[in-house]
């Protein structure tokens, strides 16, 4: 079945049915189709594409609620196209990795991607890892537990949770990816507080991820780079060894 002339000929009173917009990258049509069909049972509208160049043409075509991104791809792998679209834009990824390379889904999470599954994997987890995801965008977006704040101001800096993005005390705006966003958040809401890489993991991403430290480190240094933060001596997030990472922002405000 095509799906690209299943999905345009649905009727327009339909589309409200749609609890979101899916995109899945893979190249393997069969399972492409399979899990279209299944995301459909959970009100998740699913398009398919085959590789980098359909993917785009997609996302020129249509406003995506999150992608899901395979790693192995032909012509543009999964970590080139996900670095592109973290230029493009904040739209959620959620990349399908091979069980054995624990490795690549650390670059993936270190590129932007919100998160990711281990093939082979059941798709009611998929459907459990698409509407975890979903949910934690709509936290970056203001609907966050019990806060209305979406700018923030910190030495100097300013945080602009709508826009995904920085400004430094000098006016240079520094684009965010979704999973910095919400670590600075969670730094930000416990100043001068040691948490630990298990409490970040848990904040950032849900407890459904497996614990890998090496990402969180990571992306504690890419957010010390946008900031501007010698990692050598630290100023803003400072690493407690043993136990993990303290936020010494000094002022706090809207």
């Amino acid at each position: 079945m095509d799906h690209h002339a299943s999905a345009s000929s649905l009727p327009s009173d339909s589309q409200s049915r749609w609890a979101a917009e899916v995109l899945l990258v893979d190249d393997d049509a069969p399972m492409r189709q399979l899990i279209i069909d299944y995301l459909a049972r959970f009100s998740l509208r699913g398009e398919g594409a085959a590789n980098g160049t359909e993917m785009r043409q997609a996302l020129a075509r249509t406003r995506f609620d999150i992608i899901i991104l395979d790693l192995m791809l032909p012509g543009e792998d999964g970590l080139t196209l996900c670095r592109w679209l973290r230029k493009e834009g904040t739209t959620p990824i959620l990349m399908l990795t091979a069980q054995s390379e624990p490795t690549d889904r650390i670059i993936g999470l270190e590129l932007g991607a919100d998160d990711y599954m281990a093939k082979p994997f059941e798709p009611r987890e998929l459907v459990a890892r698409i509407q975890s995801v979903l949910r934690r965008t709509q936290d970056n977006q203001g609907v966050r537990r019990g806060a209305t704040r979406t700018h923030i101001r910190f030495d100097g800096w300013k945080l602009d949770g709508i826009r995904h993005q920085l400004e430094s005390p000098s006016g240079m705006i520094v684009p965010l990816s979704n999973a910095e966003v919400r670590m600075l958040w969670v730094f930000i809401e416990h100043p001068r507080q040691v948490l630990s890489r298990e409490q970040l993991l848990d904040a950032t991403r849900g407890r459904s991820i497996e614990a890998f430290d090496r990402s969180i480190d990571l992306q504690v240094s890419r957010l010390r780079q946008k900031l501007g933060d010698d990692p050598r001596a630290p100023r803003l997030i400072k690493t407690v060894r043993g136990e993990g990472y303290l936020f010494d922002a000094q002022k706090i405000g809207n």
